[in-house]
């Protein structure tokens, strides 16, 4: 029986800070260490996954570039955008990185259809979609069969600082955020609703 997940409710948090607290997590846990969700916005930072190509990022700007250790290409984070970095055993919960991810995307679809916004998932690109726009950007990052990084849902954010890169690496791939589809719940009560969606979704095991 997977144990319980804990929630951390971060706050705003530099992102080189997390990212070495998520690998000193991951790197110290044991069999019996508790999973962990952690909720949290991002300074403006741009991160790179680390098969990302440098062809990705338009122009420079004064935002910062950090290469990352996630899969994926480049994608955007900033004040306004809720995550959810997951910090899980899969092989506790019996989960393979495909299964995880549709878990990922359905949770994040349910969580929008509470507002009767319409989301889909795409085989050919992770992440969540409204009308064709991303709404949700997934990466992940495995190692001795658990995992670190998560969601990147847009909420109430500057969606223009996503101009200057091929977002998840495709060109012209539109984005649009919660505030915009006429959800009018802040990103606190959005966060807790990401955090019920997970854990349903987690609870139903291997039937996805």
């Amino acid at each position: 029986m997977p144990l319980v997940t804990k929630t951390r409710y971060l706050g705003m948090v530099d992102y080189l800070v997390t990212w070495q607290a998520m690998k000193d997590f991951t790197a110290h846990r044991t069999n019996h260490t508790p999973d962990e969700i952690w909720l949290l916005q991002h300074p403006s930072v741009y991160t790179q996954g680390i098969a990302g190509k440098p062809e990705h990022l338009l122009y420079r700007n004064d935002i910062p570039v950090i290469k990352t250790d996630r899969g994926g290409q480049i994608t955007f984070h900033g004040p306004g955008q809720l995550i959810a970095y997951l910090l899980l055993d899969l092989r506790r919960l019996k989960f393979n990185v495909r299964e995880l991810v549709r878990k990922m995307e359905g949770a994040v679809i349910d969580l929008l259809g509470e507002y009767r916004v319409d989301a889909e998932r795409r085989i050919d690109a992770p992440g969540v979609y409204v009308s064709n726009a991303k709404i949700a950007s997934l990466g992940l990052k495995i190692k001795n069969g658990c995992c670190y990084h998560g969601i990147a849902l847009n909420v109430d954010m500057d969606l223009t600082s996503f101009s200057a890169i091929n977002p998840c690496g495709y060109a012209g791939l539109r984005v649009t955020q919660t505030k915009d589809l006429g959800i009018d719940d802040e990103i606190e009560v959005l966060g807790q609703k990401m955090i019920e969606k997970l854990q349903i979704k987690f609870a139903e095991g291997r039937n996805i």
